[in-house]
């Protein structure tokens, strides 16, 4: 497959790169990232916290073991869709061999209108994006030539949150899940913990659900976008119930709590980064996908930082000193990566006893 028109990725700072066009040949806009993972791109394009981005993958070949069949319960699949405006990559494999794949990853992205650049030096854009920065960009297909779009002064979340209240029946004890782009295995790994679940929209009023505690999970772009879910975090935090944020969720949490978030220049994505526990020392590798983080020094007395980046020292979780409140900017579910903080979802647990 491939199309025969002119493709580029053009930066918001004049930088433009001449590239072979694949997927879907429309031209788009969005924020350029970068992931640093070897594998994991069927997990990784459907996050939702993805969405408005176009995501360059450091590794120099992807697409090598395709695409499982899409609603097949494999657990590739973090959201029904593909979530990134385009990909961005240096080799897209042509061909691909895997027991359980169904298509090429650029079958996919041309079902789904997903526009993709091959042949590109991912490893000078890199690290032209850490020098930098997190940069806006587009994909420009022929002539057709969009304007450049800022996804942090848009609310991203209201666009990947679930539209209506879907609940997961489970156990005896109940988990409200506030779903700001909730990626998949997060309801899973509550689900087998015997957890009834209910999943409702990123403004829901959902202190008029009986439950025993709450999840906030994670989502795209710019957390100060989500003035409803902070001001109802709020009056969760009164009631003095189980809490517990993942990635946007720690943020939101944060801002309910008083705390101050920031960008950082060029966020955290990848399978790899590592994470220390400010308890016992121990450094944990984790799964990320985010570009804000709490500032850990504006956090009130009586909240204490959990978790540090190792690499740039970055606030990666904070708890409640008294109150069985907590949160963590990584993902404990570990899709795609490792699964090394999955304990996260079992202390969360203990706390409904």
């Amino acid at each position: 497959m491939g199309h025969a028109a002119t493709a580029q990725l053009v930066l918001e700072d004049g930088t433009t790169l001449k590239a072979r066009a694949s997927g879907y040949p429309r031209s788009i806009a969005g924020e350029v990232v970068f992931n640093t993972g070897m594998v994991g791109y069927p997990e990784a394009l459907t996050d939702p916290s993805y969405r408005g981005q176009i995501l360059v993958m450091t590794y120099p070949l992807v697409g090598n073991y395709g695409v499982p069949a899409r609603g097949a319960g494999s657990g590739s699949f973090e959201s029904a869709r593909i979530q990134v405006a385009g990909l961005v990559v240096s080799e897209l494999a042509s061909g691909y061999s895997h027991a359980a794949a169904r298509s090429s990853l650029e079958e996919w992205l041309e079902e789904e209108g997903v526009p993709c650049l091959a042949g590109v030096d991912t490893r000078a854009l890199t690290k032209r994006l850490r020098h930098r920065g997190s940069m806006l960009g587009k994909i420009r297909i022929g002539d057709d030539d969009p304007p450049f779009i800022d996804p942090d002064r848009t609310n991203l979340v209201a666009a990947v949150s679930t539209p209506e209240r879907i609940v997961y029946p489970g156990g005896a004890r109940t988990v409200v899940v506030v779903d700001c782009g909730c990626k998949s295995s997060i309801i899973e790994n509550l689900r087998k913990r015997n957890l009834n679940v209910i999943r409702v929209p990123w403004d829901y009023d959902f202190l008029t659900e009986e439950f025993d505690a709450l999840v906030v999970s994670n989502g795209p772009g710019n957390p100060m976008m989500c003035g409803q879910t902070v001001r109802n975090i709020e009056r969760a935090l009164q009631s003095g119930r189980p809490i517990l944020g993942i990635c946007l969720g720690h943020q939101l949490l944060a801002l309910a709590a008083g705390a101050r978030t920031y960008k950082l220049k060029f966020g955290h994505r990848g399978q790899n980064q590592p994470c220390v526990d400010a308890t016992t020392g121990r450094c944990f590798i984790t799964s990320q996908n985010h570009g804000y983080a709490v500032d850990g020094r504006s956090l009130p007395p009586d909240w204490e930082s959990w978790f540090t980046n190792a690499n740039d020292g970055s606030n990666e979780g904070m708890r409640h000193r008294s109150r069985p409140f907590m949160s963590v900017q990584f993902h404990p579910e570990g899709a795609p990566g490792p699964v090394d903080t999955q304990h996260i979802f079992d202390l969360f647990v203990s706390m409904l006893r």
